[in-house]
């Protein structure tokens, strides 16, 4: 299959590497010339501009974006009067589903397919393969399928359910046609969600591990600090790099990010280097105002999206509010 790739950063020119390593003809394009070239010299046809892109594609065209969500409509706005009747459009980055029903809606109209294409597995997804969440038409995605194949994981990347039996499936091989357009991206939301809590989760378990010895460390003793009523409870020098190594093997909350924090904690289990604030870039958001919306209770997700706001300083006025009314009742 032939296929224009538009955006080449962490996962994009991975992806694109993955597809011509299946046999597939990448034409790849980004404002980043380097990159271009560097994937040129990868065996990829090279485009220094989307139209140039789109002249090297021959008709009927699949192009697939990965770029970032804020800037995906004036990408497609360029392109969309370079396309003909029967291209297929990819948005492979993580829009806002509602986005994906106006574009599909549009594009539609002049008769260009569009597929919301929602893409896991980070920078490890070259090897390890990405799971992909599709939303479109039934022929669009089948039209798509031979790509989603050669970048999903395949059906050996995880024992097979017990029951599942025979001829595998999409999803068995890693990638769904999920349903309508923004079906791949609806589900692509509330994946990042899961993948907000769950990490919230791990963090919130490693950092109570960490502070096990607080009974060696004494607490000041005023009438503003709240006593640590038994010291002798918190005696405990433990050492989480090696206790995330143990529950990797045999326990119920063994994880690829668990894997990952692992690595991350061996040899540097202060984790000096690594900031405190950590970002946000929308799905985590855009699931709790569903879950809102749809009068859904997301308690752990909720509080794990509100958590990452805390990370950054941005409920530091709310605690100097604190401070203000304790001094004025209290004289704190």
């Amino acid at each position: 299959m032939q296929l224009g790739m538009i955006g080449l950063g962490r996962m994009g020119a991975s992806m694109a590497g993955r597809l011509m390593d299946a046999g597939h003809d990448v034409v790849a394009y980004d404002i980043d010339h380097e990159a271009v070239a560097s994937l040129e010299s990868a065996g990829a046809t090279g485009a220094r501009s989307p139209a140039a892109l789109v002249e090297a594609l021959e008709p009927p065209r699949a192009l697939w974006l990965m770029v970032p969500a804020a800037l995906v409509d004036g990408v497609i706005d360029e392109l969309a009067p370079l396309l003909a009747s029967g291209d297929l459009l990819v948005d492979g980055g993580n829009s806002h589903y509602h986005d994906d029903i106006r574009r599909a809606a549009s594009l539609t109209g002049r008769g260009i397919d569009y597929v919301d294409c929602g893409v896991s597995g980070g920078v490890w997804g070259a090897q390890r393969g990405y799971c992909l969440m599709a939303g479109g038409t039934a022929d669009a995605i089948g039209r798509l399928s031979p790509a989603l194949e050669a970048l999903a994981p395949g059906v050996a990347a995880a024992p097979r359910t017990p029951g599942r039996e025979g001829d595998s499936t999409p999803e068995e091989r890693g990638w769904l046609h999920c349903g309508p357009p923004g079906a791949g991206h609806f589900v692509k939301m509330v994946h990042n969600g899961i993948e907000y809590g769950v990490m919230a989760a791990y963090a919130e378990g490693f950092n109570l591990l960490r502070h096990a010895d607080i009974g060696h460390q004494g607490r000041e003793k005023n009438a503003e600090t709240a006593p640590l009523d038994h010291p002798e409870h918190f005696q405990y020098d433990l050492e989480v790099d090696r206790i995330a190594e143990l529950w990797r093997r045999g326990s119920v909350i063994g994880s690829w990010l668990l894997d990952l924090t692992a690595q991350s904690l061996r040899g540097n289990p202060g984790l000096e280097g690594h900031d405190t604030r950590v970002a946000d870039s929308g799905e985590g958001r855009w699931t709790v105002e569903t879950a809102i919306r749809a009068g859904v209770p997301l308690h752990v997700i909720s509080a794990a999206v509100f958590d990452r706001f805390a990370s950054r300083e941005e409920g530091d006025y709310a605690g100097q509010v604190l401070s203000a009314m304790r001094n004025a009742f209290g004289g704190h």
